[in-house]
């Protein structure tokens, strides 16, 4: 694997493998990484022909900077992993190499509705910041793949948006999530839970769950129409495993899996459940498709 600090240095390599007919596949990351960003680099290499991973610590995607500050860096681990994984580059940047007019008065982006639904309401100037990042690793690996991962559901539609914005022909692949053996969807800020913790932040996945069983036993039943009061239930419950297990939530929605609009209606087709929410200072999210 071939480390790089510089963007000329890693442009000036990707232009030897498009000049060899290599394809080239990409993995944006902030580090700290584990078997689900492994994943992304595993599925890279059977499609591409060259994998370029980055690791940079975003600052304009954060909207609390002690979020910022906590985020975990663990770049000796990182470059390990990525070096068994048969990655071919990793692109390892200082901020100034990102931003070299510095931060203040970027771009904005039109990102409709997404902007201020779920996520993009409860961080707000989140999704710009996550696009102000993308399109400048896009423009500098120009790939003809994107790999990203689905446990951030509402940040691929938005990168999805980002690539019609810049009108590029790179594809963008939302890859599976990957969990541990307990449910909990891998992610870096779960090794910032404690013990305690993290044994209770199963509870996400087994709300999501209930929320797909009783989700596919109304849809079996044939209801139509406005949720039944079985369903309702199963919301209620789910809120009530959360804060049981110590979470304070974000939001627990069912949402239209194309728009992420808010679904009420029992015979709505393609749906995704999602739920964000703290366990103490770590804010987690997960989400299923139903």
């Amino acid at each position: 694997m071939i480390l790089f600090k510089k963007a000329k240095d890693l442009s000036a390599w990707l232009e030897q493998q498009r000049l060899k007919g290599e394809s080239i596949g990409f993995v944006p990351t902030m580090g700290a990484l584990h078997a689900g960003h492994i994943s992304l680099i595993d599925i890279s290499k059977k499609q591409a022909g060259a994998t370029v991973c980055s690791i940079f610590v975003n600052p304009t995607q954060f909207n609390d900077p002690k979020d910022f500050q906590k985020y975990p860096i663990t770049i000796e681990q990182d470059i390990l992993l990525l070096e068994r994984a048969g990655t071919d580059a990793l692109f390892l940047p200082e901020a100034d190499e990102v931003y070299p007019g510095g931060t203040a008065g970027l771009e904005k982006y039109e990102l409709g509705p997404l902007e201020n639904l779920l996520e993009g309401k409860y961080r707000p100037g989140h999704f710009q910041g996550v696009c102000q990042v993308m399109r400048r690793l896009l423009d500098l690996v120009r790939p003809d793949d994107l790999f990203m991962g689905q446990k951030d559901y509402q940040q691929c539609m938005v990168v999805r948006r980002l690539l019609e914005i810049m009108g590029v022909a790179t594809v963008l692949h939302p890859c599976p999530i990957i969990r541990e053996p307990d449910g909990l969807a891998m992610s870096s800020r779960n090794m910032r839970l404690s013990e305690e913790q993290r044994k209770k932040a199963t509870a996400i996945y087994r709300a999501l769950s209930a929320i797909r069983d009783g989700w596919r036993k109304m849809q079996a039943a044939g209801a139509r129409g406005v949720f039944t009061e079985e369903m309702e239930a199963v919301l209620r419950g789910a809120t009530m495993l959360l804060e049981k297990n110590d979470f304070r939530i974000d939001y627990i929605s069912l949402a239209d899996a194309a728009s992420l609009e808010p679904v009420t209606r029992a015979d709505h087709a393609d749906v995704v459940g999602l739920v964000a929410a703290f366990m103490g200072e770590v804010r987690l999210i997960d989400n299923m498709v139903l």
